[in-house]
């Protein structure tokens, strides 16, 4: 029986990956609390396992007394010499209780307590050892879907990839295997949940460090990364050599890196531009796969208006208007955009209105200048 006991104390800590000590806790524990619920709360028990036989020994603890007056914590002096010659006053003397007596139903405590606290060190490891890879890259099997979350096996645990977090219209079957991002461990009173995404921003960053070693290395720098999933993904990138190419790095030869990105994105479009501290240039490349012919900035407002051709418009703007939306995140700045057609008409607009000010201008100013001879004239005439 304690061979057997140490037995399946070592296969416990195995699967679970739990440290066999916490797993001996959790049994002491758990049979003292069953020891306890047979003889009394008031009983002084104390349970230990050697973690090298299994053997158990439940041993009840009392204080040696004069005068008894709590019989379940006190044992008299008389008594306690019945066990041993030389106890004396205040020491503590023991007794075995032999596990028979614990009875079905504290097994049975025993039984439940067991396994909460070997859940709870489960829970623990879990916690452990996956809140220090929060953003890390992870490979899993898909176990299946509850409530559209997909469940995923990572070996050691089960994670769970919420709809929230799916890229749209990407399906799964059982025993598909999925890379995804660790977004979050999140600590429950029930359980320890493992929380990954595919559609997060970072999830690409990921994916171009997997696959560009610059990134890897930190030669190229990643500066900033939009997305809509499914659709399309915007990227700034900045060298930290000069005879580095960010962006050629991040494409690789005949596109073999971010094809290799976007095969695991399931074809979600990937811009990949150069980042620079220049506004009117970082909105231009921004709009990629657009030619921008003007780019004019507020920098009070922090708003662009920038001018197309006309040819251009639609591509600028994008389907729905995604592109010039993902462009407005990636650059932190409000962008307008006009075709050129549009613009000259504006333009010569604005040039005829300012025209005719002047000309007003200059009206006002002539008839300033006559009033002034006409009033001097009077003057002299009067003189």
């Amino acid at each position: 029986m304690n061979r057997e006991l140490i037995s399946v104390i070592d296969e416990i800590g195995r699967q679970k990956g739990i440290d066999k000590t916490k797993v001996i806790g959790a049994i002491e524990a758990a049979l003292q609390t069953a020891a306890k619920k047979r003889f009394g709360q008031a009983e002084n028990i104390q349970v230990e396992i050697d973690s090298k036989t299994g053997e158990i020994s439940v041993v009840s603890k009392k204080i040696i007394v004069d005068a008894v007056t709590n019989p379940k914590a006190e044992i008299s002096l008389k008594e306690a010499r019945q066990y041993d010659s030389e106890a004396e006053v205040g020491d503590e003397i023991g007794s075995l209780i032999e596990m028979d007596e614990l009875g079905r139903i504290a097994a049975q405590t025993a039984k439940q307590v067991i396994f909460q606290k070997v859940r709870e060190a489960e829970w623990e490891a879990v916690q452990k050892e996956y809140s220090t890879r929060q953003g890390d890259l992870v490979n899993g099997i898909i176990l299946g879907m509850e409530r559209r979350n997909y469940l995923v096996d990572l070996g050691k645990t089960e994670a769970i990839l919420p709809i929230q977090e799916q890229i749209p219209r990407e399906t799964y079957r059982r025993g598909d295997r999925v890379k995804a991002m660790l977004l979050e461990v999140r600590r429950t009173p029930k359980d320890v949940q493992v929380i990954l995404t595919r559609s997060h921003p970072q999830f690409v960053s990921k994916l171009f460090e997997l696959e560009v070693p610059e990134v890897m290395e930190k030669i190229v720098e990643i500066k900033a990364v939009v997305r809509e999933p499914g659709d399309r993904t915007k990227i700034a990138v900045t060298s930290r050599e000069k005879a580095v190419d960010p962006v050629g790095a991040c494409v690789g030869i005949k596109g073999s890196r971010v094809q290799a990105v976007v095969r695991e994105l399931r074809g979600e479009k990937i811009d990949i531009i150069t980042w620079t501290s220049d506004p009117r240039v970082f909105i231009a490349e921004a709009l990629n796969p657009a030619t921008i012919e003007k780019v004019g900035v507020d920098e009070e407002k922090k708003s662009a208006l920038v001018v197309v051709a006309d040819s251009q418009l639609s591509l600028a703007i994008g389907k729905n208007g995604q592109n010039v939306r993902l462009a407005a995140r990636l650059t932190g700045w409000k962008i307008d955009i006009i075709s050129a057609t549009e613009y000259e008409k504006e333009k010569a607009e604005r040039d005829k209105e300012i025209k005719a000010a002047l000309a007003e201008e200059a009206e006002a100013q002539r008839q300033q200048e006559e009033a002034r001879q006409q009033e001097k004239a009077q003057a002299e005439a009067e003189g």
